[in-house]
């Protein structure tokens, strides 16, 4: 049945593209430059489709794949999908070029060619965001290495988990240290006596601060995948709650329950913290908090950004991506992080449990990395950066609606000239 599940999500995240092939061949546009510039409208389209609605399954965005090309000048500018529409765009120009020159078009092969070659060369001379410097921040980033199938054991990985991160947020020297997501797998009420009162006393005097993962909540109020927050002179811990939560891990998605409940499966709804929540001041700096893969949705990100005096200054994210063992997720969720750190010239601070832990520079450079599967505590220094990107400053008001305007006008273009039979 679980294979079946993976297959059927498979299908049904492919439809997005087999709807965008579709309407191209229905519109059967015989000019390569207009048929390049409605494949890449409808691309994106489709990639903002699958990476926003049903909650969203934005992985497999092609612009990822062009951190290291000269498209990676766009991002702060266009962000994560004005990449995908040019990286679409580009290919669209390669087949449909190569097609016409194999046909003798020759005028349209060297039109397809130069719009290529435009499309190349010139983003590296874009201007690049200036920021300035927020100060440097001294950082600990624990990885506990607890193995997932032990987590939530209360013999083994519960007991790992409170002895290991106890010990090390106790004893680090750093300015502010960093667990991951669910590091302390109990609410606050669960742990033995004394633990987290004697996590809020080590923190409430001195020159040191931390952020835990952490659940909390009650059965009569519900419960929060959460990041709590402590340092000197507080009256009360610093908070941050999980807004964008996962389907079937963290609720249960409208109209499903009786999937759930025809399977037996023991899932409840955790509570959605607000979508702009305050960041967590600490020397300085402003750290912004995110959970899991919370981290993929820039236009919720974003809105941290729409008063610059309030904007982040450090990005931080916390996991437990021990879900997927040995896979190239982990990869893939520090590949993410350092996209994000372009969008928004930030540096962002992952803090794992089993990998990839690591500290990004705002010019999406790995300046420090744990090795995976191994308990470690990363230390590190991180710059923090004020202004704002263009990117930021756009998608915090409008979100990715610019981008869908964006492919509409493209489209209806396209079947007006259709109409006229002018393609």
């Amino acid at each position: 049945l679980a294979v079946l599940a993976v297959l059927a999500l498979a299908g049904l995240l492919a439809l997005y593209y087999a709807a965008a092939c579709g309407v191209l061949r229905r519109l059967a546009l015989a000019r390569p430059g207009w048929a390049a510039l409605v494949f890449a409208a409808l691309w994106l389209l489709a990639e903002l489709a699958r990476g926003l609605l049903l909650s969203g399954f934005g992985w497999g965005a092609i612009g990822y794949a062009h951190l290291e090309s000269p498209l990676a000048a766009l991002i702060p500018w266009v962000g994560l999908y004005g990449v995908s529409f040019v990286a679409a765009w580009l290919v669209a120009c390669l087949a449909l070029g190569w097609g016409a020159a194999l046909a003798g078009r020759w005028r349209d092969a060297i039109g397809a060619g130069g719009v290529l070659l435009a499309l190349l060369l010139l983003p590296p001379w874009l201007p690049q965001p200036q920021g300035d410097s927020a100060g440097t921040l001294d950082v600990t980033l624990l990885q506990g290495n607890i193995p997932q199938n032990e987590k939530f054991d209360s013999q083994t990985g519960v007991l790992k988990a409170l002895q290991w991160y106890g010990e090390q947020l106790q004893l680090s020297q750093s300015a502010i240290v960093i667990t991951p997501e669910t590091a302390l797998p109990l609410l606050p009420g669960q742990l033995p006596a004394g633990y987290w009162q004697a996590l809020q006393q080590r923190f409430a005097s001195g020159a040191q601060a931390a952020l835990v993962g952490v659940p909390l909540g009650s059965y009569a109020e519900g419960y929060t995948n959460s990041v709590v927050g402590f340092k000197p002179g507080q009256a009360s811990p610093w908070q941050y709650d999980k807004h964008h939560l996962v389907p079937f891990g963290e609720f249960i998605p409208p109209f499903f329950r009786w999937f759930t409940d025809l399977m037996s499966i023991p899932l409840g709804d955790f509570n959605r913290g607000a979508l702009v929540q305050p960041t967590f001041d600490w020397q300085g700096q402003r750290l912004a908090a995110t959970i899991c893969y919370e981290n993929l949705f820039s236009e919720e990100l974003a809105r941290q950004f729409l008063d610059d005096a309030k904007a982040p200054t450090v990005l931080v994210n916390v996991s437990n991506l021990g879900w997927f063992g040995e896979s190239l997720a982990m990869d893939q969720h520090l590949q993410i992080a350092r996209l994000r750190a372009l969008e928004f010239d930030r540096p962002f601070l992952l803090a794992t449990n089993t990998g990839r832990t690591a500290i990004v520079d705002h010019r999406a450079r790995v300046t420090h990395a744990a090795t995976a599967h191994t308990a470690v505590a990363l230390h590190g220094q991180v710059q923090g950066r004020t202004g704002i990107t263009p990117y930021a400053w756009w998608v915090a008001r409008w979100g990715q609606w610019p981008l869908v305007l964006l492919a509409l006008v493209l489209l209806l273009s396209a079947w007006l000239k259709r109409l006229s039979g002018r393609t």
